[in-house]
């Protein structure tokens, strides 16, 4: 067993692979001291205390950090991009960041020799950690993946050592809880043909017959400050979004989801109130916005996801990306009502005062545009519209048309056109060979 490796700085939730890592950094890893670090990013309270327990009954010096400002903040910067991966709002991947942001601090502060997670090596989260803890001088450790466990060896090895072990449902699924949203896997989910009972679901109520519900968000600049006329401050909205639209239940993913390493896994997603406000912000970027300015965003957007998707949300074409985004949401000020109902949210009205829209160029109840622009005006564009393309089909239809009388329309117009030699040696067609016959 190697010794004497001073302290290392555990990413700690008190669940089982966070508990089998403390015994294994110090039984396999050589580590004096173990100091674990939960960082506070909107998870539920009872998570924390079963950490607390954990960490008390392991002997182990815990460290609670609160980063649930600094992680809705996040999260709101994410709506202005828009941002989802694959068809759902992005969580636990924004989290992740802030989270190895506050370990690495405390690690920093505590002067540890070493820092640790006890992610697999088969997810995202090893991948996103790690990319901000290896910017620094410290071992990097990853107990379950260098050691090839599986949770049935963790649960055993659990057992065998009499460790405190709470997991989420009994450690049967693996649920990470944030502000933003609530993920489960593993057990039986890991079959895709397998129905999950609806038991996994804590946020979103199964969708029923309760009454429809208005709800009215309001934006400065891209960032939502305001439900139903209530100034709130970031993490109250979100919680308060997560319990108005939860009670509809919306915000549920059930996908298949293509991991960074490329491994196709089965993942459930709860996120209420990152669905409401995603939606509102669309559809109010809908009417600011100019049709140019909405195209290349959602390639900007996009592209933002996708390295927030891998953690990297500190790269710089991220930060050259935001430039881009900051400066279209300078006028996605305004409101935006949306309807809850049976599972759904879909917005149902907008205004704001940089709209780029005109109700009387619009409507169909005014005879004229505006700006002396006529609805006669609107003719020549008609017959320009789709020009090159029938050019083109007219081009193409004649081009085969000659193919086929270059190659010939029949076997009997084919044989009568055929070039033959006389005894002469002269070129003559079968037609006239049959004409000097007859």
């Amino acid at each position: 067993m190697p010794e004497g490796n001073g302290t290392v700085a555990l990413a700690f939730s008190g669940g089982l692979d966070t508990t089998v890592c403390v015994s294994l950094l110090k039984e396999e890893y050589g580590y004096d001291e173990v100091i674990g670090v939960t960082v506070d990013v909107g998870q539920p309270d009872y998570e924390f205390e079963e950490a607390e327990e954990t960490a008390e009954a392991l002997g182990v010096e815990q460290y609670v950090v609160d980063a649930k400002e600094e992680f809705a903040d996040l999260c709101l910067k994410a709506v202005k991009a828009n941002a989802d991966y694959q068809g759902y709002p992005l969580g636990t991947a924004l989290a992740r960041p802030v989270i190895a942001k506050a370990i690495l601090s405390v690690a920093e502060e505590e002067g540890c020799n070493g820092i640790a997670h006890g992610c697999t090596g088969k997810g995202n989260d090893q991948l996103r950690f790690e990319a901000i803890w290896r910017d620094s001088d410290m071992e990097v450790i990853a107990p379950v993946r260098e050691l090839g466990l599986t949770r049935e060896w963790e649960n055993e090895y659990a057992q065998e050592k009499g460790l405190p072990v709470e997991g989420g449902d009994g450690g049967r699924y693996s649920i990470d809880t944030n502000l933003w949203s609530r993920s489960i896997e593993g057990s039986e989910l890991e079959d895709p043909s397998t129905i999950p009972e609806d038991d996994i679901y804590k946020w979103t109520e199964n969708p029923s017959d309760k009454d429809a519900e208005l709800v009215d968000i309001e934006f400065e600049e891209g960032k939502a400050v305001a439900v139903d006329g209530d100034g709130l401050g970031k993490v109250e909205l979100i919680e308060q979004l997560n319990e108005q639209a939860g009670s509809h239940g919306i915000g549920r993913t059930d996908m298949m989801e293509d991991r960074m390493l490329g491994l196709k896994v089965r993942e459930n997603y709860e996120h209420p109130a990152a669905t409401v406000l995603l939606t509102a912000h669309e559809a109010l970027e809908g009417l600011v916005l100019t049709q140019e300015e909405r195209q290349f965003k959602a390639q900007v957007d996009q592209q933002w996801s996708q390295k927030a998707y891998e953690g990297l949300v500190d790269a710089p074409l991220v930060s050259a990306l935001e430039a881009f985004v900051d400066d279209t949401n300078e006028r996605v000020t305004g409101s935006v009502t949306v309807k809850l109902e049976g599972g759904h949210c879909r917005p149902v009205s907008r205004e704001s005062d940089y709209a780029v829209y005109s109700e009387s160029a619009a409507s169909f109840d005014e005879e004229d545009v505006t700006g002396g622009i006529t609805q006669q005006d609107a003719t020549g564009v008609a017959k320009y519209h789709g020009f090159q393309s029938r050019l083109a089909n007219e081009i193409l239809a004649d081009a085969r048309k000659n193919t086929a009388v270059t190659d010939g329309g029949s076997e009997g117009r084919e044989r009568s056109e055929r070039p033959s030699e006389n005894a002469n040696g002269e070129t003559v067609s079968e037609t006239a060979n049959a004409e000097s016959e007859e």
